[in-house]
């Protein structure tokens, strides 16, 4: 196994490596470096789902199994209607964000692959947020030290004007990413539980401070999220077929560049889990925890 720091020095290349078959002590080399490196980039593995999903099961229990991120229907069409549900998913996007913060319990990280990618445009940017805690001045830093936000797809989407028309579908089902119940609340600086390394938990769905006023809170969330995503501590992924992205979500925040909706893409993305005794909303109770 190489590993080759790209222009930051939380991504690393890694080549020469296998994922369908890593013994154990390949994988808690590889477990180590993703520590220092959050983001893995493993080219040409050309993984089919369940090899994907195999490989993501090593950091843990998943979220969810591989899903299609992609504007293709199920039909073979391509779906580029600025209006229709689909597109808005996949527009919202492309704003900076943490997975699976409006849920109760955060996403640890994420595998995600490359089937079809579009002529231009539709790179993967990441950014690191330790870096982002780290470049804080004092007064910053003493200010979001005891904040906490709400984090919702709603007031995302909304706010970029991409909420779908329909929430709860004909079926009854909602949709991923609009829970009910309380809207998860989520400290602005997080203690990493494998690191102990602090970083912010901004993205663009975070909203309402605890605190603030509506104004001053999305006043201080827009100075963050554009002070840590600087082009200094940014690396975007320009994709190929069949590469392998793996990142740690806990330090990062990623986001996908706009491209010809009229091309087709399609990339597939498994989510690891978060342990819900490190990664629960504050008003939420861990599963299994005592209530007191």
């Amino acid at each position: 196994m190489r590993l080759k720091e790209l222009d930051v020095p939380f991504v690393a290349v890694v080549t020469d490596i296998d994922l369908r078959g890593l013994d154990d002590e390949a994988f808690a080399e590889l477990h180590a470096s993703w520590l220092e490196h959050p983001l893995l980039i493993f080219p040409g593995q050309h993984l089919d789902r369940a090899e994907q999903d195999m490989f993501a099961r090593r950091f843990g229990d998943l979220e969810f199994e591989a899903v299609a991120m992609s504007n293709i229907r199920p039909d073979g069409t391509v779906e580029s209607d600025p209006d229709d549900d689909l597109v808005k998913s996949l527009r919202g996007n492309e704003g900076w964000h943490h997975d699976s913060t409006f849920m109760p319990v955060q996403s640890k990280g994420a595998v995600l692959s490359a089937e079809i990618v579009p002529n231009e445009g539709g790179d993967t940017g990441w950014a690191d947020m330790r870096a982002a805690y780290d470049a804080l001045d004092d007064e910053t830093r003493e200010l979001v030290a005891d904040k906490a936000a709400a984090h919702s797809m709603t007031y995302s989407q909304r706010r970029a004007g991409y909420l779908p028309k329909k929430v709860v579908q004909d079926d009854g089902i909602r949709l991923y990413g609009y829970p009910e119940g309380d809207v998860p609340l989520r400290p602005l600086v997080k203690v990493h539980p494998e690191t102990g390394r602090p970083n912010l938990i901004v993205g663009r769905h975070a909203h309402d401070v605890v605190g603030m006023s509506p104004e001053e809170s999305e006043r201080l969330l827009d100075h963050l999220n554009e002070a840590a995503t600087a082009p200094e501590n940014v690396h975007f992924h320009r994709w190929a077929p069949g590469d392998v992205v793996l990142w740690d979500n806990r330090r990062l925040v990623h986001r996908v560049t706009p491209y010809d909706m009229t091309q087709p893409r399609q990339l597939w993305h498994t989510r690891i889990a978060g342990d819900p005794v490190t990664e629960a909303a504050l008003n939420h109770t861990p599963p299994g925890a005592a209530v007191t």
